[in-house]
């Protein structure tokens, strides 16, 4: 039976018109202070960035900086970059680098350039030997674990390194012979000379190249040396014009290294460190840039490390990292999420400086919200019972009508098969019902969803004693359309025709950790610790064969319904074909976890 053609589902592309749609005015510190440059004419024009690195997959977190990123440019009529943080290549890999284009676009964002701090390199380059010169940077011949000696402690200023006072001149010779390859690695770094006695950990004379024996993946093998990344980062923003350089909160303690890299180097005042840059053509607008910090999104339940997000994927505990009990964006688009869902969390997340925990039933919130009014209603059985309807001829066929939507007639309808053998759902039946108990009980009644008011006469066993067949009657004069249609019946239950529905591989996601805060590592009563993993929920994934009606099974990859009484549902973005249906639950009707507190 073909489907009934549906109404087109809203674009997720980058251009979709939810991402577009005129908003009311939003209020936060941040905006607040982007209205204030812009009315000043500090600014003439708002650039922002948002600048991953390229070392694993973008999370739920992410999603709250790209919004904040490119919805601040698109609300001031401003630009936002994409720029890959790529000064580390030991850990950096081509697949990240399309994944996180593939998730920005994803989320109805487009940048204005697509950069990478590797773009940059002959610029750091330059700007240091600049520091050298002026006195602001020098090479340091301390070992790393002799750095961490001199450093001191929080409550004791650290110790000038014996190397701080070497010349201009042979501090030059030797950062050109680091990057010529001369020294191995970790045998010298080069230091911003500012403070060891600061308050500021990061202020004591912080490492701004390391010596590191690995090529690049975008520059080559023409570089043994790499900036690190508070240098390099800063040094981009004011490269690229940018007016506010967002960061969250952890960022804070790192905002004096900054303005100080910005200010030193000063690229807007010595526009010959850029000629490397504009020999090739690239459209610059050194500027010095403001770093804003802001609270990031922390949310129960779950772990937002890469670190640890790869330590699952690397120990098999997870199928990959979009695997759709992950917090990765690969992993909740491929679980059901929506891009207008996670931006309408991102807004209700709003921006601030304090820090909070967020439950994840807000998140689910938000993916229902957008879900009830998009998704085109189904039914399914995700555990089935066959239920045969004796007083309906064996082989009975017929076509019963359905609403796509029962809130918004523009969904249509669609034609569905009904016969005189369904499955039902198990937990329909009770044999000896709980108290309250309103569905189908041995001689009891119960409406089935758009036939008709069915009595169970009989129920079927097998030699062992399970329930495997339901026989009943229609009561004729029920029909949809007849006088008895509108008899009083406490339940209704939904159904699919056992001869035409489609066998459906049904994957029921749940939350991946049982537990609200997997990353406390306080030891149990026992003196015990438990790490996060050791918190894993082993009911996150339960895999069943349901049935689903035809128009469900014609479903294309990544198409969401409702399927009826049961939860939120899209076919699998890899795995599903009409053949062979594959669901993936992305949240059920409401917030009925059985793991919670």
């Amino acid at each position: 039976m073909s489907a009934t053609p549906e109404r087109p589902a809203p674009s997720t592309a980058a251009g979709d018109t939810a991402a577009q749609a005129p908003a009311a005015e939003k209020k936060d510190f941040i905006r607040q202070i982007v209205r204030d440059d812009l009315a000043s004419g500090r600014h003439e024009a708002i650039r922002t960035r948002f600048p991953p690195e390229p070392n694993g997959y973008l999370h739920i977190g992410h999603a709250k900086a790209i919004c904040l990123d490119f919805g601040i440019a698109r609300e001031f009529g401003g630009t936002c970059n994409l720029r890959f943080d790529d000064t580390n290549p030991v850990k950096e890999d081509p697949e990240y680098v399309r994944a996180i284009q593939e998730d920005v676009r994803w989320l109805g964002f487009e940048w204005n350039a697509l950069r990478h701090s590797s773009d940059y390199f002959e610029v750091y380059y330059l700007a240091a030997e600049k520091l050298i010169r002026q006195g602001d940077a020098f090479v340091c011949d301390l070992s790393a674990e002799q750095v961490r000696e001199y450093r001191g402690t929080l409550t004791e200023p650290g110790r000038d390194s014996p190397y701080r006072d070497r010349g201009a001149e042979e501090n030059l010779d030797l950062f050109r012979r680091m990057r010529a390859g001369e020294f191995p690695d970790g045998a010298r770094t080069l230091r911003a000379k500012i403070d060891m006695a600061s308050g500021n950990m990061n202020l004591r004379d912080p490492a701004l190249y390391r010596i590191k024996h690995v090529p690049h993946p975008i520059a080559g093998a023409g570089w043994c040396i790499y900036p690190m990344y508070d240098y390099a980062h800063s040094l981009g923003d004011a490269i690229e014009g940018i007016t506010h350089s967002l960061c969250t909160l952890e960022f804070e303690d790192h905002r004096p290294l900054y303005d100080w890299c910005v200010e030193k180097v000063d690229l807007a005042g010595d526009p010959a460190l850029l000629k490397p840059l504009t020999d090739k053509g690239l459209p610059l607008e050194a500027a010095k840039p403001r770093q804003i910090e802001f609270s990031r999104a922390n949310i129960n339940y779950t772990v937002m490390s890469k670190r640890k997000l790869m330590a699952l994927v690397q120990a098999g505990l997870v199928d990959g990292w979009d695997d759709p009990r992950m917090p990765t964006l690969q992993g909740i688009r491929r679980r059901g999420y929506t891009p207008a869902s996670l931006r309408l969390f991102a807004e209700r997340l709003g921006i601030s400086k304090q820090n909070s925990l967020i439950d994840y039933s807000v998140l689910e919130g938000c993916l229902r919200e957008d879900l009830d009014a998009i998704a085109p209603r189904r039914m399914a059985v995700i555990e089935p019972l066959k239920l045969t309807i004796t007083n309906l001829p064996e082989g009975h066929e017929e076509s019963l009508s359905f609403p796509n939507h029962p809130k918004d007639e523009s969904f249509g309808s669609r034609r569905m098969p009904f016969s005189n053998a369904l499955w039902i759902e198990r937990e329909d039946f009770a044999e000896v019902p709980p108290k309250g108990f309103k569905r189908l009980v041995p001689g009891g009644e119960v409406r089935l969803r758009g036939a008709g008011i069915v009595r169970c006469d009989e129920v079927v066993k097998n030699d062992a004693g399970e329930i495997v067949e339901l026989r009943g009657s229609l009561d004729p004069e029920s029909r949809p359309g007849m006088e008895g249609a509108n008899r009083k019946i406490k339940g209704t239950i939904h159904w699919v025709s056992a001869a035409h529905a489609v066998a459906a591989e049904v994957r029921l996601y749940d939350r991946l950790f049982d537990v609200a805060d997997p990353d406390d590592d306080t030891p149990d009563e026992n003196g015990v610790v438990r790490t996060y993993q050791d918190h894993l929920n082993p009911g996150s994934r339960r895999v069943v064969t349901g049935y689903v009606e035809p128009a469900a099974a014609v479903a294309a990859p990544e198409q969401a319904f409702q399927f009826e009484r049961s939860g939120y549902f899209v076919a699998d973005r890899y795995d599903h074909s009409p053949e062979k249906p594959v669901f993936n639950r992305a949240v059920t009707l409401r917030d009925t976890w059985a793991g919670k507190a």
